[in-house]
C-alpha cells in the first residue's frame, strides 16, 4: 500500500511541475524582449527597434479598454515617431479564413474610427500629421502574439505593457493605467 502512495504522490508532484513549466512566462521588467508584430497593414514592427512601444493586449469584448488607454496616452507622445501604441486583438476562438478576413475588415472600419479621434486631438495640439499614419494594430488569431507577451493562446486577460528603444519592459499593468502612471513610465 504504502508503494501505491507514493506512486501517486510522485505522479500528482510530477504533473504538477510539468503543468507550471509548460505555462508561458509572464514577463519581468527591465527584461529585453524584442517582440515582433504585423499589423493588419502589413507594417513589421518590433518592441526592439528604437520606438518606446506602448503595447495593449486585448479582444475584442474590451476594445474600450484600448480606447481608454489611447486617450490617456500623453499629449507629448502624440505625433512624436519616438513613440507608437499597437493595439494586439487577441481572438481565442478558432476562426477559418472567411472569418478572419470579415474581422479584419471590421477592424480597419473601427481603425478609421479612431483615427478621425485622434486627429481631432492632433488638430487641438497643432500637430500637423495624418493620426491614421499612427495607429497600429495587429491580430492574433493562433495565440503567437500572446505567447510572446508571456500569456496562453486561451488568454482573454486585458494587458497593457510599455517596451523602451531596446525592448526594455519598463512596466506592464493588467488593468487600464492611470494617465499618471502612462506618463511617469514614458517620460
Amino acid at each position: 500500500m504504502k508503494l501505491r502512495a507514493f506512486q501517486i504522490f510522485s505522479l500528482l508532484g510530477t504533473t504538477l511541475l510539468l503543468s507550471d513549466a509548460l505555462l508561458p512566462a509572464t514577463l519581468s521588467t527591465g527584461t529585453n524582449y524584442a517582440i515582433a508584430f504585423v499589423d493588419i497593414n502589413g507594417n513589421r514592427l518590433s518592441t526592439a527597434d528604437g520606438h518606446v512601444t506602448i503595447v495593449v493586449f486585448t479582444t475584442t469584448a474590451d476594445h474600450e479598454k484600448a480606447r481608454t488607454v489611447g486617450d490617456r496616452v500623453p499629449d507629448f507622445c502624440l505625433g512624436n515617431p519616438d513613440y507608437r501604441m499597437i493595439t494586439v486583438i487577441h481572438f481565442t476562438g478558432r476562426h477559418m479564413t472567411i472569418g478572419r478576413r470579415v474581422a479584419t475588415a471590421f477592424i480597419r472600419h473601427r481603425m478609421l474610427e479612431e483615427a478621425k479621434r485622434l486627429q481631432a486631438r492632433y488638430d487641438a495640439q497643432k500637430i500637423s500629421r495624418d493620426a491614421s499614419r499612427d495607429i497600429f494594430v495587429a491580430t492574433d488569431f493562433d495565440g503567437t502574439v500572446a505567447s510572446q507577451l508571456g500569456q496562453t493562446s486561451k488568454a482573454n486577460e486585458f494587458c497593457v505593457f510599455v517596451f523602451g528603444r531596446t525592448g526594455e519592459l519598463l512596466g506592464q499593468w493588467h488593468e487600464i493605467p492611470s494617465a499618471e502612471q502612462l506618463t511617469a513610465i514614458l517620460k
